[in-house]
């Protein structure tokens, strides 16, 4: 599997939910489709979650999630979780999200919910080519592609959180929607 079947999958995950923004159902309607495909595909879909989640592992990023989810309360978890929920989004808004952190502020949910903090919370999809390679072969994935060498995280929330005037000029449309 390479990036732009997963897309594919993805968006088909979406097209099929009831509510494209109910990332629970778009994880478990991802998981049927990707129960389809041949092990190795499956595994290549968690290598891609991998790139994924390394590729979106910045501190402007971590900096938009901090902000909506009310500060104070999120944790590295946290941060996972909203990638996972990034990525439910589908290819177009998880890349210009990654490219712009800013982008933030354009999505609806992010606008119905300001400036009351939400926790954009996408573990489900996290857990898709697991639980996938589960159902296709009534076996756990070999651990190595579960544990994969990933860098050490990029991000460096403190750099940015602890600087309201910082993060302003960072992501000025996000915290204009959530002051304080």
């Amino acid at each position: 599997m390479n990036a732009d079947e997963f897309w594919t999958l993805i968006e088909r995950a979406r097209a099929m939910s009831g509510d494209p923004a109910d990332t629970e159902d778009v994880a478990e309607r991802a998981t049927v489709l990707l129960a389809g495909y041949a092990p190795r595909d499956i595994l290549g879909a968690e290598r891609i979650l991998h790139e994924l989640m390394a590729t979106s592992d910045r501190a402007p990023l971590w900096a938009a999630a901090w902000i909506v989810s009310g500060r104070g309360s999120f944790v590295d978890e946290g941060f996972d979780y909203f990638r996972g929920w990034l990525i439910a989004q589908g290819r177009v808004v998880f890349e210009g999200i990654v490219a712009d952190a800013d982008r933030l502020a354009g999505l609806p949910e992010i606008r119905a919910s300001a400036p009351e903090p939400i926790e954009p919370d996408g573990e489900e999809i996290l857990g898709i080519a697991r639980d996938a390679y589960e159902r296709a072969t009534g076996a756990e994935p070999p651990e190595d592609v579960l544990t994969p060498d990933v860098p050490a995280s990029e991000a460096d929330p403190g750099s940015v959180s602890d600087d309201r005037e910082r993060m302003t000029a960072l992501l000025p449309r996000l915290t204009a929607l959530y002051p304080g």
